[in-house]
């Protein structure tokens, strides 16, 4: 139970910061080398590798975190993330990397959008399929993958999910 309560801590902490356009914070819930995917449900069943966003490295994150907060045009609006409880499906003892172990987990989420002076919409459903692991600083993703359930998404996607 212990492994939930962390995991949960951490999940929460990560839509959190996105709830409150911490966008910079975003990075650091992250292995320098993890990997960031958002991807179609229709895409993740088949197989298929297509994704709207596909980020290899921190850096890449952090890339992206500047392009959202300092060069991107867009109507700006604001994210509110609910999240159920973390199932964890797996936990792997693994020597390579920092703690020991590698723990999966899946999460179900939905975000809610909401434009100024405009009543909110549901913007993005879908589940994280997440791999953690131990550092001296609590858990961190080494792997996050959005699967999100609609085919389509309002407008574009700009921020993190």
């Amino acid at each position: 139970m212990l492994w939930r309560d962390e995991l949960l801590q951490l999940q929460l902490s990560y839509v959190d910061a996105l709830d409150s356009a911490r966008f910079e914070e975003w990075p650091d819930f992250f292995m320098p080398d993890a990997r960031y995917t958002v991807q179609s449900r229709e895409n993740f069943d088949r197989g298929l590798p297509l994704a709207l966003m596909d980020l290899e490295s921190q850096g890449m994150m952090r890339d992206r975190v500047y392009g959202v907060t300092q060069t991107i045009f867009h109507a700006p609006y604001y994210m509110r993330h609910l999240c159920n409880s973390p199932l964890i499906v797996d936990m792997k003892l693994n020597d390579q990397v920092e703690g020991g172990f590698v723990l999966s987990a899946r999460t179900h989420y939905s975000v809610y959008r909401t434009k100024p002076g405009q009543s909110s919409q549901i913007y993005n459903v879908g589940c994280y399929h997440d791999e953690v692991v131990q550092t001296t600083n609590g858990l961190r993703f080494i792997k996050k993958l959005c699967v999100y359930d609609t085919e389509l998404i309002l407008n574009s996607l700009i921020y993190p999910i």
